[in-house]
């Protein structure tokens, strides 16, 4: 049997049914409906899933999941002006839901609810459009797409809608937009400024609000006032504020007359027409807190420039906030205490707030307990003392001191800034300062050295560089543990931050206590780290550097090899040999612990107590027979020789002929009155640095010729002093057998004890030398040089020779 076919080429039907009546309560078959070719079925589906929607967020989220979006977004283009109305309708109110604004996002539905905004359109229409590009408008891609889809100027344009919700809504997505610095821009030059005026009287407190808040927006842009102004906006807001009316609207006011009063131009032009005098009477008038404190900040704002300062002085602002610190409510207080500090930049305002007495008003706000209170009276303070002695002075004569230092104990930054400034404005006056630091200020700087934030550590490291120059307070900083976060704040990467460190590790460094434990912290590493930088390096980094290698002098000639004639040796200074670049050098104390090695010794000066010189000397002037037997007597060279011998006479005197006790080095401080006493009696400076040579030769083992250098056995007797001593840490006063550097050492100690200018220079393997300045002698004029020439004083080889600096013989001595 053949299979049946079907007739494919049968054609269809023309009849159709009659009109079927559509209802259905289930959400899917409505959302099945969205794609009906029949219009009827449109416009009731649509109205439907309005009706759904409307029910809650559930209900949204559940029609985003039966994919009513995508149907209801093509709807909206719609030829039928019901159909395409209902679809509006069912997108604005699901439109408020997150989840549907991120897929409205995803089908690209705003530049077609843009075209819908034409002022031609329905109604409605242009009420759900606005609605749902309101709710979309709070996203930034959004926005973006709105206004790259050139949304706002038919926004704008529906500001002037009679539909109260239409314009409610266009002025809603203005508002999100004018977030953005290239929307503010737009708005302007698009002309929204006259309808967004015309809506502040409007008969809608929200549409009032809004219209408030998107001209606050806007007017931060210059031009945008400019425009602001010429449609007497700034009027139309002082009407505001003058009506009772509108006491709902004030506080919002007077943020978009603060903008207003941003530039000198504008509030020149605002003073001309009284606009200032009527902002004046109204801060005074009786008022809500809120209120006030919006007007306070008005000045505030005012007071940014220098040319509106003058303007509000000549106003007599001054008087008017004098007033307002008397208010009770907290908030006017420190937003009054802010416009005090604006003010202050005007140095005629300074004078005016002292004269009115707000100094010890503000000082008394430091007690508040309250933070923002607190905060902005320091920073008042801080303003009003900033160049101004007397101001400083009227501070510490109401107290304030006492409650500042106590501020830098806040963890408010702002506070702890303000506060350290103005510590800094006063301590420039010496008895001012010596009061803040009896109260604890060294301590209660520590804490803030920690900080993380920059314009603390600014104005902390400015306030300890002002109050450290007092001996008593580096000690304080020292025992308060202040020195090692000082020296890490040497590691900030901030410029001013390291500068001003800088500054104060430069003051404290003025004692050798201070220089030496800022060492033990790495200080003098960071700083040559820091100079090896071409970014970090500057000038104050130098001078943190000098002041501390100046006080340190040990440190000093271990890492540059070089004292001059002002470094003076004192006792306690120690050579610890060259050190390597990064190396730190250790302190006396730590070298003393180490174990004895192998290393060549530490080299130390040493002084008796002045006891021992009381006992030598009296033991010189009662020697005892034995003494006498066998050292021949103890005379001192002022003894031996007599005043009015010649000065030939003194220098043919052999150098055996010296005090024992010179030769023996017995003491140091012993040897150093007596040299002093012999020295400074030679009336021709140049004998005196070769007689000093002699001297020093004689204690080290006397003269050595280069040839024989190799023989003279000094190290074994520094071995055999660092047995005896278990120490690698040797006095000078003991040794007897020195090379150069050993004797340019005892040279450089023994010239700066008895006051005769000398460098000490060190060169390479063990070599040293000693520098001096003196005028040549020009036998011709007969008369000496108008120049010093340099010498290298001989202590080895030909002691008392002076080799005049780049000879070959000055070379040769300080070469292998």
């Amino acid at each position: 049997m053949e299979k049946k076919s079907r007739n494919k080429s049968a054609t269809p039907c023309k009849e159709t049914f009659e009109q079927v009546a559509v209802e259905s309560k289930t959400p899917a078959t409505v959302v099945l409906l969205l794609n009906s070719p029949e219009e009827d079925i449109l416009v009731k589906a649509c109205e439907a899933v309005y009706t759904f929607a409307e029910k809650g967020d559930e209900n949204k989220v559940s029609l985003l999941g039966l994919g009513a979006l995508e149907p209801l977004c093509r709807l909206i283009t719609h030829n039928n002006k019901l159909v395409r109305r209902n679809a509006f309708m069912a997108l604005g109110i699901m439109a408020s839901n997150g989840d549907v604004k991120g897929t409205l996002q995803e089908l690209d539905a705003i530049p077609s609810m843009i075209e819908k905004l034409s002022v031609e359109e329905d109604t409605a229409v242009q009420e759900f459009a606005t609605l749902c590009l309101a709710s979309l408008s709070t996203d930034f891609i959004c926005k973006a797409q709105i206004f790259d889809n050139k949304g706002l100027l038919p926004l704008i344009q529906l500001l002037s809608s009679p539909d109260p919700d239409v314009m409610k809504n266009s002025l809603e997505i203005i508002f999100n937009l004018v977030q953005d610095y290239q929307c503010r821009l737009a708005v302007h030059k698009l002309g929204g400024i006259p309808p967004l005026l015309k809506l502040l009287m409007s008969d809608f407190p929200v549409i009032q609000k809004l219209a408030l808040k998107t001209l606050q927006n806007i007017t931060t842009d210059k031009d945008t006032r400019n425009t602001f102004r010429e449609e007497q906006g700034f009027e139309k807001l002082i009407d505001i504020l003058n009506s009772t009316d509108f006491s709902d609207l004030h506080a919002d006011t007077l943020q978009t007359v603060a903008n207003c009063l941003s530039d000198s131009e504008s509030v020149q032009l605002i003073h001309n027409s009284g606009g200032l005098t009527r902002l004046m009477e109204f801060v005074l008038s009786p008022s809500i807190p809120e209120i006030q404190s919006n007007t306070v900040k008005c000045i505030t704002r005012v007071a940014q420039s220098s040319g509106s300062r003058e303007v509000l002085h000549k106003q007599d602002v001054e008087k008017v906030l004098v007033e307002l610190l008397s208010v009770a409510d907290i908030k006017v207080k420190s937003c009054t205490c802010q416009a005090v500090a604006a003010m202050s930049l005007h140095l005629a305002s300074k004078d005016s707030f002292r004269d009115l007495g707000v100094i010890p008003a503000v000082v008394q706000l430091l007690s508040s307990e309250n933070l923002m209170l607190r905060a902005a009276a320091t920073q008042a303070l801080s303003n009003l003392t900033h160049s101004n002695k007397r101001n400083a002075l009227a501070v510490y004569e109401a107290g304030g001191h006492e409650f500042l230092v106590q501020q830098l104990y806040g963890t408010c930054p702002r506070m702890v800034t303000n506060s350290a400034a103005t510590l800094c404005n006063m301590a420039g006056q010496e008895s001012i300062r010596s009061s803040i630091l009896s109260h604890g200020a060294m301590q209660a700087l520590v804490e803030p050295l920690k900080s993380t934030d920059s314009q603390v550590l600014i104005n902390t490291t400015l306030c300890l560089s002002v109050l450290a120059c007092d001996k008593d307070a580096r000690a304080e900083l020292q025992r308060a543990g202040g020195l090692q976060p000082l020296v890490n704040l040497l590691h900030s990467y901030h410029k001013e931050v390291l500068h001003n460190t800088c500054m104060a590790v430069s003051v404290c460094a003025s004692d050798e206590a201070t220089a030496v434990e800022m060492c033990k912290y790495g200080a003098l590493e960071i700083l040559q780290e820091i100079s090896q930088s071409v970014n970090r390096r500057s000038s104050f980094t130098k001078l943190a550097m000098i002041s501390l290698l100046n006080s340190n002098l040990s440190v000093k000639y271990s890492l540059i090899g070089h004292l001059t004639s002002s470094d003076i040796i004192t006792d306690g200074f120690y050579d610890a040999g060259k050190a390597r670049p990064g190396q730190r050098v250790l302190t006396l104390d730590e070298l003393s612990k180490q174990p004895v090695n192998k290393n060549q010794p530490v080299i130390v000066i040493n002084t008796a107590p002045d006891e021992t010189i009381d006992a030598a000397e009296e033991e010189q002037s009662n020697p005892s027979e034995s003494d006498t037997s066998s050292k021949g007597g103890h005379r001192t060279p002022m003894k031996k020789k007599e005043e009015d011998k010649q000065k030939d006479e003194i220098q043919s005197e052999p150098l055996t002929d010296k005090p024992s006790n010179i030769t023996e080095g017995v003491s140091l401080q012993i040897l150093v009155k007596e040299v002093k006493e012999y020295i400074l009696r030679l009336n021709d400076e140049e004998e005196q640095y070769s007689t000093l040579a002699r001297l020093v030769s004689d204690l080290m083992g006397g003269a050595v010729e280069m040839e024989k250098l190799h023989e003279f056995s000094w190290m074994l007797h520094l071995s055999e002093l660092k047995f005896q001593l278990q120490s690698n840490v040797v006095p000078i006063g003991l040794i007897s057998k020195g090379i150069y550097c050993h004797r340019a050492l005892l040279f450089k100690c023994l010239a700066d004890c008895i006051g005769i200018s000398c460098s000490l220079v060190r060169g390479e393997y063990n070599r040293a030398w000693n520098e001096v300045l003196l005028f040549k002698w020009n036998a011709s004029r007969n008369q000496h040089s108008s120049q010093p020439c340099r010498y290298i004083v001989d202590l080895m080889h030909q002691p008392g020779s002076l080799l005049e600096v780049d000879t070959p013989a000055a070379v040769r001595y300080q070469t292998i």
